[in-house]
């Protein structure tokens, strides 16, 4: 495990478009697919990153929360299954079923999507706009495992609570930390 703050992809990057996998069904299914007309909410998540297992219980109450505000969850894993079999896509399937998401739980094979979003760590979190811009990426709030802060969630909460309201998202947003992306060798 390395500690690996996110990247921060500019603010009013375009979403890049992608067609993956979605674990729970079997499916191939894409961004415009699964994209809302309010926002977009573009999680890279695994498995077995203890940063991921820290928030998950709230990560799954809050998406499920704002999808019943018509915001779309998208969580994609691109960890390399063959050194990470834990992280391959039956193992997604059965994380996904086990602890109740709501949302795709997508299988980014080739790490080009990763790659594409800048996406450095689990969890990495981007919010994108009904014209698919980024307007937040980072943290999903100040907790780490064992640093005392409780989970809440409110750092994506508050991006979500300024676009459902029309008001204009915070500029200071604060990046991710978490296991770094087990890229291909």
């Amino acid at each position: 495990m390395s500690l690996t703050p996110s990247n921060m992809l500019p603010l009013g990057t375009k979403a890049p478009d992608f067609t993956l996998l979605d674990t729970r069904t079997g499916n191939q299914i894409s961004l415009a697919e699964l994209q809302s007309d309010i926002a977009t909410v573009v999680m890279f998540i695994c498995n077995h990153c203890p940063y991921v297992k820290h928030i998950q219980n709230k990560m799954v109450e809050i998406s499920q929360h704002y999808q019943t505000k018509g915001i779309s969850f998208i969580a994609i894993s691109s960890n390399d299954a063959k050194n990470y079999p834990q992280d391959g896509p039956e193992a997604m399937q059965a994380e996904a079923a086990d602890n109740n998401y709501s949302f795709p739980y997508l299988y980014d094979e080739t790490q080009s999507v990763a790659k594409a979003y800048h996406a450095a760590c689990t969890p990495d979190f981007f919010i994108f706009d009904k014209a698919l811009l980024c307007v937040y990426r980072g943290r999903f709030d100040a907790s780490t495992p064992g640093n005392g802060e409780p989970v809440t969630g409110d750092d994506l909460s508050a991006a979500l609570n300024a676009i459902i309201d029309g008001e204009m998202i915070k500029s200071t947003q604060h990046p991710s930390h978490g296991c770094n992306i087990k890229w291909h060798k």
